[in-house]
């Protein structure tokens, strides 16, 4: 056991989804994985286990932000040996064409957070996409005629910001949409030199003000997690 996850070696596939809300994470065990077995409740933060098509993959939910995507992700990789750490999130969009329910995977993601400007001494760090997953990913929606946009997206440490005019500088720059963890998701696994890749959909528009229900962001994306588990 790690600090943070309470299961046994072997318990956790080589390949795991991150929702941030782990009743996302049981609702996707429950839908799309064969005989999924539970691995973690310490702190609420649902974990399972099962197959899709008979290959192992697990599911674990990551709370909200940096700070607690890093703590996962690393015990993930160090206590775990997890080699594949597929985000399924969900994001606000910055431009008018990214749509409510639009799948956005990130390339790339910029940041407002002060984490990697201390790692790297004040430099600046671009944390990208593994470039095989984001390739795969590319090819399997178009394969299931799942349409994507691709780009870059802002991982942000706020949530409320003061003015609500603050996103539009990131959207001059083409940033395509705002979440909280991608940026520390890349660093961490380019650290450790495994793969990962967040796949994203869009929630709510900070251009139109548009917004889906909580509950629908719990058990409707459907389309992001059938190109996930595609990538296990």
């Amino acid at each position: 056991m790690s600090i943070h996850i309470e299961a046994k070696p072997g318990d956790i596939a080589e390949t795991i989804l991150l929702p941030g809300d782990p009743l996302r994470a049981k609702w996707i065990a429950e839908t799309f994985f064969e005989n999924p077995k539970c691995f973690n409740t310490t702190r609420g933060m649902l974990g399972f286990t099962g197959t899709i098509n008979g290959k192992p993959i697990s599911v674990m939910g990551t709370g909200m932000g940096a700070p607690s995507l890093s703590i996962y992700a690393h015990e993930l990789i160090n206590s775990y040996n997890v080699k594949q750490l597929i985000r399924v999130g969900s994001a606000g969009s910055y431009q008018e064409h990214v749509k409510l329910r639009d799948i956005v995977i990130a390339m790339s993601a910029s940041t407002n957070s002060g984490i990697n400007s201390k790692r790297f001494n004040g430099a600046d760090y671009a944390p990208s996409a593994d470039f095989d997953l984001f390739q795969k990913a590319i090819q399997v929606a178009s394969d299931k005629h799942i349409e994507i946009k691709a780009g870059n997206v802002l991982s942000s440490d706020t949530f409320y910001e003061d003015s609500p005019e603050a996103y539009k500088k990131w959207a001059e720059f083409g940033v395509l949409c705002v979440e909280m963890e991608t940026s520390s998701l890349y660093t961490i696994a380019a650290h450790h030199n495994v793969k990962a890749l967040a796949i994203l959909t869009i929630s709510d528009s900070l251009v139109t003000g548009e917004s889906t229900t909580s509950k629908a962001r719990e058990t409707t994306f459907k389309s992001m997690i059938e190109v996930a588990l595609e990538l296990a």
